[in-house]
């Protein structure tokens, strides 16, 4: 169900509807009916107008309906209007994100992310049951009917959930942390995109990761890194991290930021475009967005348009001409990877900024971190300790100011 308000085309909502049709069968459901209502402001009680929600729980009974879904956020008030008028449940696009995620999620790290984004969505919504979800995470049921008592009891249960989760997520991201330290000097080849864009697809390509691909959204929810040498034999780390979509619930964004935030340690972001998408460009619009919410719309981003091997030739020459440095690929086929590999060397050449440093004969380390990171131009031994010329990534140089001689 799909709500068209003035100033909103109504191609940009069957758009959104669509999406939201691919999501509900990503989580396993079958798609029977959509419907669409023009209004100049939602209603307050039932978002869409009585009128018009009956009419939709008549087409929900006759099409043998159980759940309806509104592309649009809904008060709790509203879906306890909504269902009372529709005989259905009545769920809205976060709350079928959230179980797809749970869904999806395998790691303990994911599910602890996706367990603390549905509890933080479901908290103020505890004056209803949540019938159409298939599993509780956290083994946390929450019940209707038993009165105020039983739902206080309820709240209780979930911020002491809550807070025990963030405690959690807390002790996984100062080890995110610590494996970020680790990493400090090669440069980081971060993969973002709209989910089902084909990023894993290219990443297993890249990095023979493993990384699990399949034909459905958010089929990996987890930030993976692998090494790997460009043509110029300088090694990289490729991350590929959760895909994006358009309007991800604010619960997820907070949740999944330890995960998000690898994009941030990134010397160059790939953003990957499925190209035989019907509308990328609004991908292409939800990705950014989503990189500006987590503070990475400033990092040095190359398009990427994938899916070469099974997208119209005009879809990818308008791509090719309104992004003229878009470099273009088949993550399947490996077709113009090669390129994509020579340009990406390049790019991170640019990034790279030249420095003479004197490292102490009991730094060692270092010296094995700049030589096989960075890219070591001149080497001599002298009574200080080893002069080196090397060049390292321009967002690591303020590591090593102390052996400048100036820092």
């Amino acid at each position: 169900m799909g709500l068209a308000l003035p100033g909103l085309p109504g191609f940009v909502v069957e758009e959104n509807l669509d999406e939201l049709a691919e999501l509900a069968r990503s989580t396993g459901l079958s798609v029977v009916g959509r419907a669409l209502q023009n209004r100049r402001a939602p209603d307050a009680k039932t978002f869409i107008g009585r009128g018009k929600a009956e009419e939709v729980g008549r087409a929900a009974e006759e099409l043998g309906a159980d759940v309806v879904i509104f592309d649009d956020d809904l008060t709790p008030n509203q879906v306890k209007n909504l269902e009372q008028v529709v005989s259905a449940a009545v769920i809205d696009r976060s709350a079928l994100i959230l179980d797809l995620f749970v869904r999806q999620a395998r790691t303990r790290e994911a599910r602890t992310q996706v367990e603390l984004a549905q509890l933080e969505y479901q908290l103020p919504r505890l004056t209803r049951r949540w019938t159409h979800l298939s599993r509780q995470v956290g083994g946390i049921g929450v019940r209707g009917g038993e009165g105020e008592t039983q739902l206080e009891a309820d709240r209780r249960m979930l911020r002491t959930r809550i807070k025990q989760l963030k405690k959690e997520l807390g002790k996984i991201e100062r080890t995110r942390a610590l494996h970020r330290r680790a990493r400090r000097g090669t440069s980081i080849v971060a993969l973002a995109g709209y989910t089902n864009a084909g990023k894993s697809t290219l990443f297993n390509y890249l990095t023979d990761a493993g990384v699990l691909v399949e034909d459905q959204l958010f089929a990996t929810l987890d930030s993976t890194v692998r090494r790997s040498e460009l043509p110029n034999g300088r090694a990289v780390l490729f991350s590929d991290t959760v895909g994006f979509v358009r309007r991800l619930p604010h619960e997820l964004v907070e949740a999944f930021r330890s995960t998000l935030e690898e994009v941030n340690q990134a010397t160059l972001l790939l953003h990957v475009v499925d190209a035989a998408d019907p509308n990328p460009d609004r991908q292409i619009d939800a990705v950014r967005r989503v990189l500006r919410e987590i503070d990475a719309g400033t990092i040095p981003e190359q398009l990427v348009i994938n899916k070469a091997d099974i997208a119209e030739q005009s879809a990818i020459e308008r791509l090719e001409a309104l992004h003229p440095d878009a470099l273009t690929v088949s993550a399947v086929t490996g077709a113009g990877v090669n390129a994509m590999l020579e340009a990406l060397a390049e790019l991170l050449e640019g990034a790279m900024i030249e420095i003479d440093l004197t490292i102490p004969y009991d730094r060692g380390d270092l010296v094995a971190a700049l030589h096989e990171a960075g890219e070591v131009i001149g080497e001599t031994h002298t009574a200080a300790g080893t002069e080196l010329r090397v060049k390292v990534p321009k967002t690591e140089a303020d590591r090593y100011a102390q052996f400048t001689g100036t820092g």
